[in-house]
């Protein structure tokens, strides 16, 4: 008779995970029930969005449990597009210098 086999995990880990993106949730929530402003706001917002999906990618898509290969292949193309978008952003300010210091509008 052939069983299946595979990598079973204790639903308290679930359940400890569910109960943690729930307060991650709340604080969330009251970053706006506060009312913080400003640079604050979207600090912890930001924080609070990572912190969550980063539970939800390693526990619910198992990604703590799976090869360092699979985990490369999965998060590393992402981090690197964030790496060029800041390069992108960096070269975007150069290029505005540049046009407004050597092009003449409205000459």
């Amino acid at each position: 008779m052939a069983t299946a086999e595979g990598q079973q995990h204790p639903i308290g880990v679930y359940l400890w995970i569910w109960g943690l993106l729930f307060v991650l949730s709340l604080f969330s929530y009251l970053v706006d029930y506060f009312h913080l402003e400003g640079m604050l706001r979207w600090s912890l917002i930001l924080l609070f969005m990572m912190l969550k999906a980063g539970f939800i990618v390693a526990i619910f898509m198992h990604m703590k449990w799976e090869r360092l290969a699979l985990i490369y292949a999965i998060l590393l193309p992402p981090v690197l597009v964030m790496v060029f978008v800041a390069l992108m952003v960096l070269e975007s300010d150069y290029t505005h210098w540049a046009r407004e210091t050597y092009f003449v509008f409205g000459a």
